[in-house]
């Protein structure tokens, strides 16, 4: 048979090129990936982690780059368009292997991931039917297994990996509004949750704010989410939880529990074997938000902070926070793989039960997606290369970090310790003369290091440690550069202390 090939000749200016998932097509993405980086090498990059200049500057700098927004009648070429969008990203962009970018939950991403990440893009497999990848189904199903088992989790457990932390919380719930409305004999999936009384879903006052929005998108409200207050070490109270459980009235259905391993400011974690206590005696699904957290579990020293995990009934996890993933690659795990059995669906063309029955089956019963990309390869290519050890110095190394910053901001008397360093985040203010000044000149000074940019780190706000008294702003260091060292914290330090300086002597001035 002759084989099939195009009479049509190379438009001008290109030249032909395979498709990305041949063998020869991967070495020319190889070869195009070259160009690329031949261009960052050549762009000239911030002397810090961001671009100087104001939003406005920055991105009007950028979008000039780029040229007008309109198609060009011909196409640039593969290496002149790679060139152009690797200079602009690196010119006008953030860089997150410097050591002064600490501002968010955003590490710089491993070399191997990103290598591993290339490979499964121009595989492009999707993981919904076995005939779109099946592969990249095992390279899932594997990966799921090992964090399983890293999570302590039974022989029942199971998982699927989502496109990020805020939409496996939102699965999640949506499997503890299910279990909710089975104990109830309500079929949530044909009725809808209006048949479901007065739904409750509780946790912390610092649990991340994707517990609320997971509450509206599945009809549960927002005003169902409970807030709990937290302890001095800014963790939930069991004592509150269980006051709140037996002030519910019989019109009002217990949906979750909600227990944070790492709070996103604070790297905090709930006591979890207590919650977890209490939700298996009411009955009440415990949700583990451990998007943050769950790295702890790579580290000897570190592990024992996410103890009773293990007694979840699903867990949040976010590889591309403590576990260097380029985003995103977020995880949601259960203990009891039945909890999926609300997502089951017969597609004709996708997952026919004939086929199922005869092992021709994907992972659509897990997700909520449909097409889904392999952000399991990049994963397991980082945990094989690393293992738990790499990947504990890696935590570790992080974590030392932040300690090392905790103790120069203890050394400083122009600055105050707010919360020490649990994880790899450290929370601390600057002090002003005026203390009447001092939340202006807090968020002040992080624009500064912005506009100057000369550092990245980040902000919140704190509530003091008086009684009601009114919450604080307060800057953030959020240290995940395994690269940086403690002299870069120095640097990082000083810094801050250079900017609040000018603030607060400019904000005097205009006061004058």
């Amino acid at each position: 048979m002759t084989p099939l090939t195009s009479t049509r000749p190379p438009r001008s200016g290109l030249a032909p090129s395979p498709l990305a998932g041949s063998r020869t097509g991967l070495a020319d993405v190889l070869a195009a990936l070259t160009g690329a980086a031949d261009a960052v090498a050549n762009a000239r990059r911030p002397e810090g982690p961001l671009p100087a200049g104001t939003p406005a500057e920055v991105l009007t700098a950028a979008a000039r780059a780029l040229g007008p927004a309109e198609l060009p009648a011909e196409g640039l070429g593969a290496e002149a368009a790679l060139g152009l969008l690797a200079t602009v990203l690196t010119e006008h962009g953030i860089d997150l292997t410097h050591p002064r970018a600490a501002a968010h939950l955003q590490p710089p991403a491993l070399t191997v991931a990103v290598a591993a990440d290339v490979l499964a893009n121009a595989g492009n497999a999707s993981l919904d039917t076995y005939d779109s990848g099946p592969s990249a189904i095992a390279v899932e199903r594997w990966l799921i297994t090992a964090l399983t088992r890293l999570a302590g989790l039974g022989e029942r457990a199971d998982g699927v990996l989502t496109p990020g932390g805020s939409l496996s919380n939102l699965m999640g719930l949506l499997l503890a509004r299910d279990a909710a409305a089975h104990r109830r004999g309500i079929d949530a999936r044909a009725h809808g949750v209006a048949a479901l009384p007065g739904p409750v879903v509780f946790c912390s006052e610092l649990a991340h704010f994707s517990t609320h929005r997971a509450c509206a998108a599945l009809g549960l409200g927002e005003a169902a989410v409970h807030p709990l207050p937290v302890d001095d070490r800014r963790r939930m109270r069991p004592d509150a939880l269980l006051a709140a459980l037996d002030a519910l009235g019989p019109d009002r259905t217990p949906v979750a529990v909600v227990a944070t391993a790492g709070t996103t400011d604070f790297g905090t974690v709930d006591p979890l074997p207590q919650i977890a206590e209490i939700a298996a005696e009411r009955g009440i699904w415990m949700h583990a938000d451990a998007a943050y957290g769950f790295g702890a579990l790579f580290s000897d020293r570190l592990a024992d902070r996410l103890a009773g995990l293990e007694l979840a009934d699903s867990i949040t996890l976010d590889l591309h926070k403590t576990g260097w993933q380029p985003a995103a690659a977020s995880v949601l795990l259960v203990s009891d793989t039945t909890a999926f059995t609300a997502l089951d669906r017969e597609v004709a063309y996708l997952n026919p039960a004939d086929d199922s029955e005869a092992g021709y089956d994907g992972l659509l019963g897990r997700s909520l997606q449909t097409t889904r990309r392999p952000d399991a390869v990049k994963a397991a290519a980082t945990l094989l290369t690393y293992g738990r050890t790499g990947m504990g110095r890696l935590i570790d190394t992080c974590h030392d970090l932040a300690r090392h910053a905790e103790r120069r901001i203890l050394a400083e008397p122009d600055l105050e310790l707010v919360s020490p360093a649990e994880l790899t985040t450290v929370v601390f203010r600057y002090r002003c003369a005026d203390p009447a000044a001092t939340d202006d000149v807090n968020a002040a000074l992080r624009r500064r290091l912005l506009e100057t940019g000369t550092a990245l780190i980040g902000r919140t706000e704190a509530a003091a440690p008086a009684p009601g008294a009114p919450r604080r702003v307060c800057l953030k260091f959020t240290l995940l550069n395994p690269t940086a060292t403690t002299d870069d914290i120095d640097g990082l330090v000083a810094a801050v202390l250079d900017a609040g300086r000018t603030c607060e002597r400019h904000i005097k001035e205009n006061a004058a």
